[in-house]
């Protein structure tokens, strides 16, 4: 099961017997009608080139009724019902009534919350209904969204395909150290939805392969983010080859509000509705958080314990530093434990092979830096493990919002041990309650067994090889208001 299918189970409820008809108490559709008239397709404009791949749409039989109040285009609930949507998560309900009304957005909300697929009906809602006069140019998009990581741009354009699979609606990601001349082809055709690294759009708008002067709908994700990666200098040169905020419309997402943050979101949005989501309780809620006491040397045998206990189906294990994920990984495979390695000096090609088979249950241990703790939406991940208490408080709560996502179970161990241990107070502060701090149990604490592999060859590593790459991405819409 995707993820976007597990997502809308959190609140799952029997869907209706027979199609739920639209209140007629209900705003959002007229006003949302009204206030998109610019821009109107020739009839006879041609189609995007996924419409030719595309399989019969389903018939709607019905449709949860919290989204059949949305009065979304039928593509779209025929792409609802194909993914099997339940219901709303509370991000979503909050956001789209006023994003398919036009308003500016301003939301904080987790990842795993649902606010990916809360831009993403949007922005395709408005495609669908609001046709254009003339056909944009290639390499112009009317709608963009700027995300911090690679990860999550993909995860994002996965989304995408999957919710406008029956509509006319061409997608493009844009990431750096991959694909120049293949995602730069694709540009030079025509382009609905660019999702994009900061860095390789902004090589991209320099090079003139893209146009974002037509954009109307700007989402940007995971702002906080983008501000600690050093991200927003590239982010303020590429909002400002987009229309005027006056003539766009601009959704921001952030799972934390600095004062940077909100000053940033006052100078990018227009009147914004503001939104907030109850930020630090949805770590708690569904996943069992516990902190294990070690010495430094314990760690490994608690983490090689709780691996072969039988209770772990697939585990993500955060580390703070790069040449340990190395050495600790390397030791999982010493041991004949199919594990795989995610951080920012591994290859991009790499990384996105070890993320399908970690995906697919090929690999059962994902060794990762910080690099994945946001973005990634894997189904089945039983337990994160903190190998180390994260040094900003906020990634703690990214990292085990890996797990118990969409409404299922998840369970979180941290190993603390006198190198990190004076982070917990932080972390608690964060969390608003205490953590349950315990000695390990016995049984995580047996002496593993020698190693059954020998070491692997050291390949040798250029300069290249540390860096994850180069991560820095017509229809003006007047909005009444």
């Amino acid at each position: 099961m995707s993820f976007l299918k597990k997502l809308f189970s959190r609140n799952s409820r029997e869907e209706q017997s027979a199609e739920s008809e639209v209140p007629s108490n209900q705003p959002a559709s007229n006003n949302k009608k009204q206030n998109k008239t610019q821009g109107k397709k020739n009839a006879g404009q041609s189609k995007s080139k996924k419409s030719s791949r595309k399989e019969k749409p389903p018939e709607v039989i019905s449709l949860p009724e919290d989204f059949a109040v949305l009065d979304l285009p039928l593509p779209l609930q025929q792409a609802i019902q194909k993914l099997g949507f339940q219901s709303c998560t509370p991000v979503q309900n909050e956001v789209l009534p006023h994003s398919l009304d036009g308003s500016d957005i301003i939301a904080q909300a987790q990842t795993g919350t649902g606010k990916t697929a809360a831009f993403l009906l949007s922005v395709i809602t408005y495609h669908i209904e609001n046709p254009e006069h003339e056909k944009r140019p290639p390499g112009t998009p009317f709608s963009l969204v700027i995300a911090p990581t690679r990860e999550l741009v993909m995860q994002i354009a996965s989304d995408a395909e999957q919710l406008s699979e029956y509509a006319d609606f061409d997608v493009v990601a844009t990431v750096g150290g991959i694909d120049y001349e293949k995602q730069k082809k694709q540009l030079l055709n025509n382009v609905d939805l660019v999702i994009a690294t900061p860095g390789r759009l902004l090589d991209f708008c320099r090079s003139r392969v893209i146009d974002l002067s037509k954009v109307e709908m700007l989402i940007i994700d995971e702002a906080d983010r983008m501000l600690s990666m050093g991200f927003i200098p590239d982010v303020k040169a590429i909002i400002q080859r987009t229309p005027k905020k006056q003539n766009r419309q601009t959704q921001l997402f952030s799972a934390t509000f600095s004062e940077d943050i909100k000053r940033l979101s006052a100078t990018w949005t227009l009147d914004p509705v503001r939104i907030e989501i109850a930020p630090d309780q949805i770590a708690v809620d569904s996943v069992e958080q516990l902190v294990y006491l070690t010495s430094a040397d314990q760690k490994y045998t608690v983490l090689y314990n709780l691996i072969m206990s039988g209770d772990v189906d697939r585990i993500i294990v955060f580390v703070n530093r790069r040449d340990e994920t190395r050495m600790l990984e390397e030791k999982l495979n010493r041991h004949n434990i199919n594990s795989g390695l995610l951080t920012g000096e591994v290859p991009q090609k790499k990384r996105i092979s070890t993320l399908d088979k970690f995906k697919s249950g090929e690999i059962k241990v994902l060794v990762a830096t910080d690099v994945a703790g946001r973005g990634i939406h894997v189904d089945g991940i039983s337990h994160v493990v903190n190998y180390n208490l994260p040094e900003d408080s906020e990634d703690y709560v990214h990292r085990i919002g890996r797990t118990g996502r969409a409404g299922a179970d998840g369970v979180s161990i941290s190993l603390a041990c006198e190198d990190d241990s004076f982070m917990l107070p932080n972390i608690e502060a964060l969390l608003g309650d205490a953590l349950k701090c315990l000695q390990p149990p016995e049984a995580l604490l047996v002496q593993p067994p020698p190693y059954s592999k020998p070491p692997r060859p050291k390949a040798p590593r250029s300069d290249n090889s540390r860096r994850g790459g180069n991560d820095r991405g017509n229809r003006h819409r007047q909005r009444s208001r």
